[in-house]
């Protein structure tokens, strides 16, 4: 039964969602804001998103966009309200502060008209988490934030320049924006730990992991690596998604270094793509991609041999990728050059579709693809254990339902309060 002809448990409800991030944002958690309003929207709801303008992950406003200050528009039945906000080219915790501060004040200037029944926040973005938090204290409605990723660990753990004093205002902030939540949903368990030293009491926690928000692949394979210019017999390993610092993509850039016969395909953008370019000068084995249509994305992946994730030795608990789900539904192999401890680690062990090798070790995860490559059987088997996982515990249905779980339960309870 699809949305619109399922019985409506929010029909009524006002809803206002504030997400830093959303279509047309195909990578990142823009596509979960997206459809999470879209779904509450075909079940009755009147939904607004306050979002900015498209920027992400290049980190370039959209060509549409620019000289726009504030818009309209109506999306999937959502009213989408965008605001004006300052995108920087390059990441340091300075810019990185002026954009949060530029999306901290005109949303809190502008905001959509109407007082909502409940706001949801999507977190990493500070801004977004203490506008959230304003926006529900000033109309007395609960308030509902949604942690994708842990700020103040990402300063600490990601590289960033500044980091260190960065954060410890991230931190602050995000405590201030959790602190009065009526609950907190959190992506990954591993993000557990870190909420509660936010002070948030752990029995207001509650698990809602990401789904898969991406089709399987449709066209064959071998036509779409004919397509793309990959010869048989040549091994590819493609990372698809943001270039930043807690990536660490330089160690897929050595790994070419080290192996002539490896092919390495960087897919997206990011503010790190530029940097990671001039170091694979002169590599005729990488290659860099535009990020694939939404149409032809997971074919491009299912091309591929082997699909990596990689990130910085530091990072820990602060993120756990949204690519992971897209990768998954390929049914590619992972290799995961990733802390062992880190929550990345526990989703690819948990998945039974990769295999794990050591952070910043060009080496360690260019003889992990190589033994893949080596035994395609064997490669296949394990890639095919990712459209298993996805569709016992990542299905769009399934992770929907959660959230339905978790507005109802918010709302029950402001119900309960407001009846005392």
């Amino acid at each position: 039964m699809s949305d619109a002809a399922r019985p409506g448990p929010f029909r009524g409800r006002r809803l206002l969602l504030v997400s830093t991030n959303y279509a047309p944002e195909l990578t990142g958690i823009g596509p979960y804001a997206t459809q999470l309003a879209e779904h509450w929207a075909a079940s009755g709801a009147r939904v607004r998103a306050l979002t900015g303008m498209p920027h992400y992950p290049s980190w370039r406003l959209e060509e549409s966009y620019r000289g726009v200050w504030r818009t309209v528009e109506i999306r999937g039945g959502v009213g989408v309200h965008r605001r004006r906000h300052y995108v920087p080219p390059r990441q340091t915790a300075l810019k990185r502060a002026a954009f949060e501060a530029s999306i901290l004040v005109t949303g809190l200037i502008a905001p959509p008209p109407g007082r909502p029944d409940v706001v949801v926040s999507q977190m990493p973005s500070l801004a977004g988490g203490v506008i959230g938090a304003r926006l529900a204290r000033h109309h007395r409605v609960p308030y509902l934030p949604v942690v994708q990723d842990l700020m103040g660990a990402a300063a600490a753990q990601s590289g960033i320049r500044g980091g260190g004093r960065a954060a410890a205002v991230a931190a602050a902030v995000e405590r201030y924006a959790l602190r009065g939540a009526a609950l907190v949903g959190v992506i990954h368990e591993s993000f557990v730990p870190g909420v509660r030293a936010l002070g948030v009491d752990p029995g207001r926690i509650r698990l809602v992991p990401n789904w898969t928000h991406v089709q399987g692949p449709t066209a064959d394979r071998a036509a779409t690596r004919a397509r793309l210019g990959w010869p048989d017999g040549v091994p590819v390993i493609l990372h698809s998604g943001n270039m930043g610092l807690k990536q660490g993509l330089e160690v897929l850039v050595e790994a070419a270094r080290l192996a002539p016969g490896v092919r390495v395909v960087l897919m997206g953008d990011g503010n790190q793509r530029d940097a990671l370019r001039a170091r694979a000068e002169g590599l005729a084995n990488v290659e860099f991609l535009e990020p694939a249509e939404a149409e032809e994305f997971t074919d491009v992946l299912a091309a591929a041999d082997v699909l990596a994730v990689t990130q910085r030795a530091s990072v820990l608990d602060m993120s756990v990728p949204s690519k992971l789900t897209s990768y998954f539904t390929s049914g590619r192999p992972v290799v995961a050059s990733v802390a062992d401890e880190g929550g990345t680690a526990d989703e690819v062990r948990r998945s039974g579709a990769g295999v794990l090798v050591a952070p910043e070790d060009p080496a360690a995860l260019l003889e992990a693809v190589q033994k893949l490559a080596a035994d395609p059987a064997a490669a296949d088997a394990l890639g095919a254990e990712g459209p298993r996982y996805v569709a016992r515990h990542l299905s769009r249905e399934a992770g929907l339902a959660r959230f339905d779980d978790l507005l109802a339960e918010v709302l029950r309870d402001g119900q309960d309060r407001g009846r005392r």
